[in-house]
């Protein structure tokens, strides 16, 4: 038995079947796993915490303001002037056009800026659409997943599996 399986006999199992889905948070130790509580930056910038943050996002129908934030991420890395043009569309498209299959939730003025800018993209054209979905990640996403069963019972799992490692009688 794995160490997801193991986790997962300490879960509702609406969570049991959230974790075994994504299983590949649980590498991360009992130290990281405290530290994704520290901020969203935290949290993103640690492959296992992101894979956690992600499952929980797509437990509650909300994945697309990561998946736009990363799409974001690695638009900004595009060093080709062809590629960042297919790019751009790819993320207008997935993201920005109205009526999409994972439109995020933006103002109407910085969506009417991408839209009009859209056929001479540049690496900041989303600029303004990912912060206010970091910023809604931030402030509602990130609290609500620090609240979660999954990452409490994940949390409480890894602390009582490092406190073991010292007391090896609990």
């Amino acid at each position: 038995m794995n160490s997801c399986q193991k986790l997962g006999t300490f879960m509702k199992p609406s969570y049991r079947k959230m974790l075994q889905k994504s299983c590949c948070f649980h590498r991360s130790n009992a130290e990281e796993t405290m530290a994704w509580s520290e901020s969203v930056d935290t949290l993103l910038a640690n492959k296992d915490g992101l894979a956690a943050f992600r499952t929980f996002l797509k437990s509650e129908f909300s994945e697309e303001n990561v998946e736009f934030w990363l799409a974001c991420e690695d638009f900004k890395k595009t060093k080709s002037s062809t590629k960042i043009a297919s790019k751009a569309q790819k993320i207008y498209s997935d993201f920005i056009q109205a009526e999409c299959s994972k439109e995020i939730n933006i103002d109407f003025h910085t969506k009417t800026h991408i839209s009009q800018n859209i056929s001479e993209p540049n690496l900041s054209c989303f600029d303004d659409a990912q912060r206010l979905i970091y910023s809604l990640m931030a402030k509602d996403s990130f609290p609500r997943f620090l609240r979660s069963e999954a990452y409490k019972e994940l949390a409480k799992k890894q602390q009582n599996g490092n406190q073991k490692k010292w007391f090896p009688f609990l």
